[in-house]
């Protein structure tokens, strides 16, 4: 007798298997559609902590009211490192390790690109 065939996940989505958290398993769900390509940089206006050192020019960065260093925002309320004219980052291989881990088309790069989307 033949093995029924699984289907497979649709082309559009990619998941994983997250590690058991709190005694559940819990599974991450990534949207490989999403691309910075055709983005508004939504997670250009998220406070970036500098965790670690990635050589971040210090012109752009500031200290936050507890003393933490950030990347600093314009008054237009995005990232200094960020090209206002092509909306990528001017700094990319020296962004901060928050912007490196910022998983293109997963769960928190959708819920911003949503909410950017909600403000227009």
């Amino acid at each position: 007798m033949a093995t029924p065939a699984l289907e497979p996940a649709p082309e559009t989505a990619v998941q994983e298997r997250a590690p058991e958290v709190g005694g559940i398993l819990t599974t991450l769900v990534s949207d490989s559609r999403i691309t910075c390509d055709d983005c508004a940089a939504a997670c250009c206006k998220l406070e970036v902590v500098c965790l670690t050192e990635t050589g971040v020019p210090r012109h752009f960065t500031t200290r936050d009211a507890w003393g933490a260093v950030v990347m600093e925002r314009l008054d237009d309320g995005w990232c200094a490192a960020l090209d206002r004219d092509t909306l990528l980052c001017r700094i990319y291989a020296q962004r901060p390790l928050l912007c490196r881990e910022f998983e293109m088309g997963g769960p928190d790069c959708l819920a911003e690109r949503e909410a950017a989307w909600d403000s227009n």
